[in-house]
């Protein structure tokens, strides 16, 4: 059988390296940059290939490879002799692991972070570093035992006096006795009482640090809670004027006639010619809140009537007008006759109801407005006139007016100027002049406190 006799034919073999190889790679030249090649690693791939195929090469010029003299699958010719290698692979036995392979990760990153980026490092750049806010989050709030703890000897001679006052309007609504003027009476020494109460709280609470100093949580201390308290007994007045205007309309129903009343409404209070102990009282309580505790004080100072505007300090309070005029009226009232006292009585009870309505109303809009932030006081135009009358301002981009509470206003202006720097410094303390004469009442006068921000945005001519 001549296919018996033909030897079988061995798996191929790689060729090893001949010990003239490791002369032959020192003798090859440096590979050379080639500039009309596409790639820049042409000449090193051609160095590559020189040195693979140097054992099995003729000699040639070591400047001209000789492409097509790779091995191939199953063949192998070499340079000198022609013949075939019939094992141009070399198989070795190898053993596998049992355990799988574990992948190292040193050097890996896991994920992406930007600050440790390298193309991080050019465009996102940390904020700079900022110093703490010299603010507090927040500042405790004093509960009422430390409130009271705090009090001093005159603090607690004000709180019971107010506590005395608010009795004093109690006992005027019990000895009204049918009469609306003294019932309206004894709504006005409440809200007097209420407001002397206020002041003493307010007062107290000034003892501890929260209250006037700023913080993130408070930005303006714990000073707006008295306007709201304010607001709040202002409310309660409006709905005492409304009571009073719908007895004194049940009465004149009642007084109608072919209308025969449930109770008679006989003027038994006082007898005439008589004075009037109780008018007598809540006058002398009233002028003791309102010199020795100043109840009112910001209210006046903040809301302003032009036609009491020019009576003394005490008077010139609109609450203190109404009570102290009220019961003045009442000691004058039973030296007139039963049925004049009658007449007199309801007409004064209904002016008053309506004068309760009208200050409450006009408290509340004035207090509603510091709630809002804003300023709802007289002179912001002319103000506004006299700034852009001035050479050097050559238009208002922004002006804001408000009020945070009874004692702090603030203005905040944006305007477009020209001139020089001495032009500019001028301008802005005559502006700030300005605002805080007309419209916090000048230096010592005791009005309200401005501060004046300005922002100038100078412009070539």
């Amino acid at each position: 059988m001549a296919s018996s006799s033909l030897p079988i034919p061995q798996p191929p073999r790689t060729p090893s390296p001949s010990p003239d190889s490791q002369d032959q790679r020192s003798l090859a030249p440096e590979p050379q940059y080639d500039p009309k090649a596409l790639s820049p690693m042409h000449g090193i791939m051609q160095s590559e290939r020189l040195n693979v195929n140097a054992p099995n090469m003729a000699p040639t010029s070591p400047t001209s490879p000789s492409f097509g003299a790779f091995p191939t699958h199953g063949s192998n010719t070499n340079a000198g002799s022609g013949t075939v290698d019939p094992n141009p692979f070399n198989f070795q036995p190898m053993a596998l692991a049992k355990s799988p392979v574990m992948k190292s990760n040193i050097g890996q990153r896991r994920g992406h972070k930007y600050k440790h980026s390298s193309i991080s490092h050019q465009i996102f750049l940390e904020p700079p570093p900022r110093a703490p806010l010299a603010l507090p989050a927040s500042l405790p709030i004093p509960t009422l035992k430390e409130c009271r703890s705090s009090m001093s000897k005159d603090q607690k001679t004000r709180f019971w006096w107010s506590v005395c006052h608010m009795l004093i309007a109690g006992y005027t609504l019990w000895s009204a006795h049918g009469s609306l003027a003294m019932m309206a009476l004894s709504h006005l020494i409440l809200f007097d009482s209420l407001g002397a109460l206020l002041c003493v709280i307010v007062d107290v609470l000034g003892n501890f640090e929260v209250w006037k100093r700023s913080s993130v949580r408070h930005p303006f201390g714990l000073e707006r809670a008295e306007v709201l308290a304010g607001f709040a007994s202002s409310v309660l007045l409006v709905f005492m004027g409304m009571d009073l205007i719908s007895h004194n309309l049940q009465h004149w129903l009642e007084s109608s006639p072919g209308h025969q009343p449930h109770h008679s409404h006989e003027h038994d209070r006082v007898s005439a010619g008589s004075v009037d102990l109780t008018a007598i009282l809540a006058i002398g309580s009233t002028l003791v809140s309102a010199i020795g505790l100043k109840n009112h004080a910001r209210i006046g100072k903040s809301m302003r009537f032009a036609y009491i505007e020019s009576l003394p300090s005490v008077l010139s309070n609109p609450s203190h007008f109404l009570t102290l005029s009220c019961s003045a009226l009442l000691l004058i009232l039973p030296l007139l006759s039963v049925s004049l006292y009658s007449w007199l009585d309801k007409l004064l009870s209904l002016s008053m109801a309506i004068s309760m309505c009208i200050l409450g109303s006009r408290i509340v809009k004035t207090l509603g407005s510091m709630l809002l932030m804003s300023f709802s006081g007289n002179g912001v135009n002319d103000v506004m006139r006299d700034i852009q009358a001035d050479p050097a301002v050559t238009a208002i981009d922004d002006a804001r007016f408000w009020q945070v509470h009874y004692g702090l206003c603030m203005a905040n202006l944006k305007l477009r100027v020209t001139g020089t720097e001495e032009t500019l410094i001028k301008l802005r303390e005559k502006i700030t002049s300005l605002i805080r004469n007309r419209l916090g009442g000048g230096y010592g006068s005791g009005g309200q406190k401005w501060e004046v921000t300005l922002q100038f945005t100078a412009e070539r001519l």
